[in-house]
């Protein structure tokens, strides 16, 4: 169901893929937006190793979720700042792709979980975390990306 890569040398692998998915702080979350036009919109994210699914926390209304809620079926892109190797200068930029279905996580300890562990991607001072949920916690709405498909690659640009 899903296309395998082309250029099958500019492949990296499932551990690439996670690693990126864990450092990177944000990334690309598409739906089927209104009218059957993608929507496409940066968002933060958290790699959860237990389950290997994404998830994400948002406002309880608004495109994304119209949209999620018409349509589970997702894509999340992911790009690394890339580099350049010694007297190139053309950039190498790691991505990776996931295919899959979102699910609305109701579960109040769940989404106070989810949301702390995002926010240590930003931030480790506890306190300003927990003021923060205690504010606005309950008007929080957690999604998690279940994968169906994950594929990376290295890109040169040159």
């Amino acid at each position: 169901m899903f296309r395998e890569l082309v250029r099958k040398k500019q492949q990296i692998s499932k551990e690439e893929c996670i690693t990126l998915l864990k450092e990177e702080l944000r990334g690309v979350l598409s739906v089927q937006g209104d009218d059957g036009y993608p929507y496409g919109l940066p968002i933060n994210h958290y790699y959860h190793e237990d389950d290997g699914c994404l998830y994400f926390h948002s406002g309880m209304t608004g495109h994304k979720i119209d949209a999620i809620r018409r349509c589970g079926k997702a894509s999340f892109c992911v790009y690394d700042r890339g580099f350049r190797r010694e007297g190139e200068w053309a950039l190498n930029i790691k991505s990776v792709i996931v295919f899959g279905r979102v699910e609305i996580i109701e579960d109040k300890e769940t989404i106070y979980d989810m949301a702390r562990k995002l926010s240590h991607k930003f931030t480790r001072d506890d306190a300003y975390i927990e003021k923060e949920i205690t504010h606005s916690g309950s008007r929080t709405l957690l999604f998690r990306l279940v994968p169906e498909h994950m594929t990376g690659k290295l890109v040169n640009e040159s």
